[in-house]
């Protein structure tokens, strides 16, 4: 009996039909898994990407902000500042990028990339208010500059005037030295004899021999510069060699003149009152004196205030 009917014909037909249709549902199937998996590639190389593009952007800001600290170093170093926070950021902020550096070989998660924005968002916070604070040392530190400059310049000024003032304070203390100096009037020279009798010969010219003392008299012109105060006056009985009689049993000694020592015969302390008042020297040389002439020369206050000569013959 023959298995070819009509009806088996129709049932291999519906068969094949239905195979036909189940590959091309598997086909299809394939077909949407294959399409899913390649999307699902594309997405992860995309995440991958992002976040590799993430990273490198993180590890360029935290390489900047360390070049902006180190900067900020600098300039206080510059000015002669030193700040152990600044070096402890720069440490803290290398550490961090050695880390982002080594997620360059394993998994950069979004906990870390949170972690290392959150912790570059504190860092800029304080770069800024650091690069404000040098700003305002630096206004300050320039201020202080222009003020030294100024206080400088004024010192110098009032060191000139200064050493203006104490030039003309030492021209005028000379002036007044000059102007204040004594002066002595009306020399007279007389000789005193053996017996005690006193001569005065209008030419100042005695007889040796006959020379027992030497008075001096004299007169002090009115000085209204001068100091009323105690004063000295020295007196030089110079013999005609040119020596200072000098005796120090009768009170000679020595004083200065012009920075050098000179010997004096006799001195005479006194009060200067500006009355023209009268002083005298009565010398004993206690031996004969010399033939010739002999100068008298009368000092005070370190100038010569008279002088006079008389002649024993």
């Amino acid at each position: 009996m023959s298995t070819n009917t009509p009806e088996n014909r129709g049932n291999r037909k519906l068969l094949i039909v239905g195979l036909i249709v189940i590959l091309c549902s598997i086909n299809g199937i394939l077909l949407y898994m294959n399409y899913q998996k390649k999307e699902k590639t594309e997405e992860q190389a995309e995440v991958i990407r992002v976040k590799n593009s993430e990273l490198e952007n993180q590890i360029k800001v935290y390489e900047a902000l360390k070049a902006d600290f180190e900067r900020q170093s600098q300039e206080l170093q510059a000015m002669g500042l030193e700040n152990d926070s600044l070096e402890a950021k720069i440490t803290s902020i290398t550490k961090d990028l050695n880390e982002l550096k080594g997620f360059r070989t394993r998994s950069y998660s979004l906990e870390d990339q949170r972690k290392f924005r959150d912790r570059a968002a504190a860092f800029e916070k304080q770069l800024l208010q650091k690069d404000k604070e040098i700003a305002q040392l630096k206004q300050d530190k320039e201020t202080l500059t222009t003020e030294n400059t100024t206080l400088r310049t004024t010192q110098t000024r009032l060191s000139d005037s200064l050493t203006t003032v104490k030039t003309t304070n030492v021209a005028l203390t000379e002036k007044v030295k000059i102007a204040s100096r004594l002066e002595a009037q009306g020399i007279n020279v007389m000789i005193i004899n053996q017996r005690g009798k006193e001569k005065d010969d209008k030419d100042n010219e005695y007889r040796a021999k006959r020379v027992d003392k030497i008075r001096i008299l004299f007169n002090l012109a009115k000085n209204d510069v001068a100091a009323k105060e105690p004063k000295t006056v020295y007196m030089r009985l110079i013999e005609p060699d040119g020596a200072a009689l000098y005796n120090l049993a009768t009170g000679s000694g020595m004083f200065q003149i012009d920075g050098e020592d000179v010997y004096y015969t006799a001195k005479r302390d006194f009060v200067f009152d500006n009355t023209n008042q009268q002083l005298s020297f009565l010398y004993d040389k206690n031996a004969e004196y010399k033939r010739g002439e002999h100068t008298i020369e009368l000092f005070a206050d370190g100038f010569m205030i008279g002088k006079a000569t008389f002649v024993l013959k």
